[in-house]
């Protein structure tokens, strides 16, 4: 009974301690699990404009593309930049964005990035980004695991292991290896 009493505590003690980081993952994972769809970190906001070009854009390239840039209020907010080809001018922005301008025609395609609101920072941690997070990180993993095998043994009876349970056990097994033939 005491055997008992020390799994069911166990169980129970793990799952509220990690809680949030079992949400962490899950959400994380769900966002990456669908990368192709949707870009997980980073919503893109695209706005045109239309813009004076300098005319001393090819003696004065720095001011010229800073003069651009300042008929849409980003001025000072660019990493760097370089024509492509000679009708094309393309900035690289602070924090990822970027700028195209079409020097004939004064069309700009501003793609500004911002980040998502929870999805990032929960991918950032998916990513493991430092070695305390990961040690952190494994220990979830071999909690994860042992509330496992303590679910298994929660439930007597009827709904126990021994019966209902190990059937729905052994579908949670099958699961994976059919998927495992499939791809």
């Amino acid at each position: 009974m005491k055997l008992y009493k020390l799994n069911r505590a166990t169980h129970r003690d793990l799952g509220y301690f990690f809680a949030a980081v079992t949400v962490i993952y899950a959400l994380s994972g769900i966002a990456l699990n669908h990368r192709k769809d949707w870009n997980p970190n980073y919503s893109i906001e695209r706005t045109e404009h239309q813009v004076t070009i300098p005319a001393d854009l090819q003696t004065n390239e720095k001011n010229a593309v800073e003069a651009i840039l300042s008929q849409i209020g980003q001025e000072k907010n660019y990493r760097k930049y370089y024509f492509p080809n000679s009708g094309e001018l393309k900035v690289f922005m602070n924090g990822g964005g970027s700028v195209s301008v079409t020097l004939a025609t004064g069309k700009l395609l501003f793609e500004n990035l911002k980040k998502r609101p929870i999805f990032y920072q929960v991918n950032f941690l998916h990513y493991n980004p430092g070695k305390m997070w990961m040690w952190f990180s494994d220990f979830y993993c071999v909690a994860l695991i042992l509330m496992a095998i303590s679910g298994l043994f929660i439930l007597k009876g009827k709904n126990g292991i021994t019966r209902r349970g190990a059937w729905l056990t052994a579908a949670g097994i099958i699961v994976p290896i059919i998927f495992l033939f499939i791809y």
